[in-house]
């Protein structure tokens, strides 16, 4: 079935917009995202009916960030058994859809085995669909408690670092309620940091290709009021070597046993810099982002995204004579071929601390991500 789109009304508040939400409508339950692709020209609800609507939402990064991939994917599973499609075959075309985001296969796996659960136990459809529907819901909840716990840590490990205050954060990606059923990550530690008088200043990465920094985490800066300035990611350099840099903080999409971080690429380099500078390299992540089964960096797949999105910039809300509807401006000769990994890996060695709901893990290793795992499922289970 296709996807429809829904224009806000001017007089929404963006602050309002949530990134991802269920809806009921006579028609049938549906899926409504934030689609991150318009933004920051246009805010624009993206509806989708089914699984394969979702997938291609997620495969396009109208919806992204590894929390919220998660909650997406259990809410794509629940969307499918509320509307009697193959809940199996959901199920493994979402998980699949992004393959370096373990919170995506975590949140399709948590509604599929509700549903199942449910399914075995009564053998009603009805009720199974909406076993997995309160367990989407269940994942968003956690997820926002976990941004408000994180944040409080994030700041916590910033302020004994870095004493006295006016921290000076350097950014990556996005990472804020674009990503989150909360506040987000990295980013809802520097927010906390902004609400608490403690931070001087947000640099904000743009994040090439797809601009993730500029068009996403500068949208939430500026809504937010904090104090923030955007800089071309190859510009990082220079911000550390004139000592503009107090700490760096980033998201994770992967977290391997070892302690390697696969994030948005150029989030390498940034820990390569940070190390030299003898700057703090911070973490923030879920523990479901945590992947026990992922035994190092070199185990972790890394998406490999189209080239285009090298030779072209997107601008879809700007008509460019000569270009097709919906295309970018070449800013490359034609058929030149593009290297365009989405994430890189950093090794545990040059992570500071990761900071999750559960705790911070300082140094970063095998040994100390285990026992945090272990402990939060022993919190989980109880």
């Amino acid at each position: 079935m296709a996807d429809q789109y829904a224009q806000t009304g001017e007089d929404s508040k963006s602050t309002e917009l949530p990134a991802i939400r269920w809806e009921e409508p006579p028609e049938g339950p549906v899926l409504v995202l934030l689609d991150q692709t318009r933004l920051p020209a246009e805010e624009v609800e993206l509806v989708c009916t089914d699984a394969s609507a979702l997938v291609e939402a997620i495969r396009s990064l109208a919806v992204r960030g590894a929390p919220l991939l998660g909650i997406a994917g259990a809410y794509g599973v629940a969307l499918a058994a509320a509307r009697g499609f193959d809940v199996d075959e959901a199920a493994a075309v979402l998980a699949g859809a992004r393959p370096t985001a373990v919170n995506l296969a975590v949140g399709v796996r948590r509604a599929e085995a509700a549903y199942r659960a449910e399914l075995a136990k009564s053998g009603d459809q009805e009720l199974a669909a909406g076993a997995a529907l309160a367990a989407a819901r269940g994942l968003h909840r956690e997820d926002a408690a976990a941004s408000a716990a994180m944040a409080e840590r994030g700041l916590a490990l910033l302020d004994e670092l870095l004493p006295g205050g006016q921290h000076r954060i350097l950014t990556h990606c996005n990472t804020g309620s674009l990503v989150s059923g909360g506040e987000g990550t990295a980013f809802a530690v520097a927010l906390a940091a902004h609400r608490a008088g403690r931070l001087r200043r947000l640099w904000v990465d743009e994040t090439r290709p797809l601009l993730q920094g500029a068009r996403l985490t500068a949208y939430e800066a500026a809504r937010s009021g904090m104090a923030y300035t955007l800089l071309t990611d190859n510009a990082a350099g220079s911000l550390f070597a004139a000592g503009e840099v107090d700490a760096v903080l980033i998201g994770a999409d992967r977290i391997a046993a070892d302690g390697s971080v696969a994030n948005k690429v150029g989030s390498y380099p940034l820990a390569v810099l940070a190390r030299y500078h003898h700057v703090p390299f911070i973490v923030v992540a879920p523990v479901t982002t945590v992947d026990p089964d992922t035994p190092d960096g070199a185990s972790i797949e890394v998406e490999q995204r189209p080239g285009h999105e090298v030779t072209e910039i997107a601008a879809p809300q700007v008509p460019v004579v000569g270009t097709e509807a919906g295309g970018g401006i070449p800013v490359a000769p034609l058929g030149t071929q593009a290297y365009n990994p989405a994430f890189d890996v950093t090794p545990p060695e040059l992570v500071t601390a990761i900071v999750t709901e559960e705790g911070v893990v300082s140094p970063v290793t095998a040994e100390a991500l285990a026992e945090l795992c272990a402990r939060s499922r022993e919190v989980t289970i109880s």
